[in-house]
């Protein structure tokens, strides 16, 4: 093992954490009482309930816990308020000299050990100003022209195709590709409502007229699958919030049910419910690295290289079509990407035309897509 220079194991040759330095989740802080006052709270249970407070996400949660323990364990177990700036730049220099960890790595840690302190603990950092953040690198993103991506989705059979095609014809993320629910489809119309998506936003995105027909299909062998698991008392899902104290039958609602489910279903540990849960994402990653290597693609493509094209291909560009044939001028925001500057970079490395760009998701054409942002920005 690797002693850290505060004495605590930390890692071994292959750069795995120590069996033994798993334990920090035992460092109790010794300030905080529980609410019934008889025992102190785990330090991690209170970051924990201090996290889901703020409705932070579940992946959040995980990341900041982790980095959490990991720079309580590095310091020996001292309780963090016992430590300031100085340990909290040794712990930083360390990852990335020895850890070799990217920048953007380095300030997820930085900010989870800040979030301790500051909302978990209360403590005034006065000296935040000192401690200094990587400065994350330029990065070009991965761009698929639409033979490569027509190459892809060739090599996709099945559910997997349908997820590829919605992240590259409509914009969608590989988490809310995999979370979308019966409810949030609307094929008449040809739109898809994204909820909760990143920053807990919802926003309309498209529904590709060539996913529409294998979509339609796809559910009714969902729905055929869901008649099933009620008839074995299971069909539930999970429900967002207190929706299910709210509605006690929504869980089992064709409404409410995943469109693409999981394969087989589990037993929730706490209310003993049978329920089926999303296909994992790790099932599309998967399929999406084996279409890439079939394909003879020298790019490290992933599912989300898929959707990088999204954001002009969908949205119109300066000039698009109204309701009365009139031009319209649309200094629009990116939708399906966060900033502006991201935005750029793809379009400076793609191509296509202003009008309609023709896809492997079939045509998008300018004026329908004028109507749904007039309707959407409401």
């Amino acid at each position: 093992m690797n002693p850290s220079p505060s004495g605590a194991c930390v890692s071994d040759a292959s750069g795995a954490w120590a069996p033994e330095c798993r334990g920090a989740g035992v460092v109790r802080d010794r300030t905080a009482q529980s609410s019934s006052g008889r025992a102190p709270l785990k330090l991690l249970d209170r970051v924990r309930t201090t996290i889901r407070a703020r409705h932070y996400s579940p992946r959040t949660e995980k990341a900041y816990v982790g980095w959490i323990k990991r720079f309580v364990v590095y310091h020996g177990k001292r309780h963090p308020g016992e430590m300031g700036e100085p340990e909290i730049t040794e712990f930083l220099s360390w990852l990335a000299t020895h850890r070799h960890l990217s920048a953007s790595t380095q300030n997820q840690a930085l900010s989870a050990v800040l979030f301790l302190y500051r909302e978990v603990l209360g403590h005034e950092l006065p000296w935040v100003s000192g401690v200094i953040r990587a400065r994350r690198p330029v990065r070009l993103p991965v761009v698929l022209t639409p033979e490569e991506v027509d190459a892809i989705l060739g090599q996709l059979n099945g559910p997997v195709w349908i997820m590829g095609s919605l992240l590259y014809g409509a914009g969608l993320r590989l988490m809310e590709c995999c979370r979308l629910r019966v409810k949030d489809l609307e094929p008449t119309r040809g739109e898809i409502l994204v909820r909760d998506g990143k920053g807990r936003k919802d926003r309309i995105t498209v529904l590709p007229r060539k996913v529409k027909a294998p979509l339609i299909a796809h559910l009714e062998r969902v729905r055929d699958q869901h008649g099933q698991d009620l008839r074995e008392g299971a069909g539930a899902v999970v429900l967002p919030d207190a929706m299910a104290r709210k509605y006690p039958r929504a869980a089992q609602e064709w409404a409410w049910q995943w469109v693409f489910p999981a394969t087989r279903t589990y037993r929730d540990p706490e209310s003993g419910e049978r329920r089926r849960h999303h296909l994992h994402e790790s099932m599309l990653q998967r399929a999406v690295k084996e279409a890439v290597r079939r394909s003879g693609i020298p790019k490290p493509a992933t599912p989300h290289s898929l959707r990088h094209h999204a954001d002009f291909r969908i949205m119109p560009l300066w000039w698009t079509t109204g309701l009365q044939g009139r031009g319209i001028r649309s200094r629009r925001r990116p939708r399906c990407r966060h900033n502006q500057r991201a935005s750029r970079k793809v379009r400076s490395r793609s191509s296509g035309r202003k009008r309609g760009v023709l896809t492997p998701t079939g045509s998008v054409r300018a004026r329908a897509f004028s109507l749904m942002l007039m309707s959407a920005w409401r």
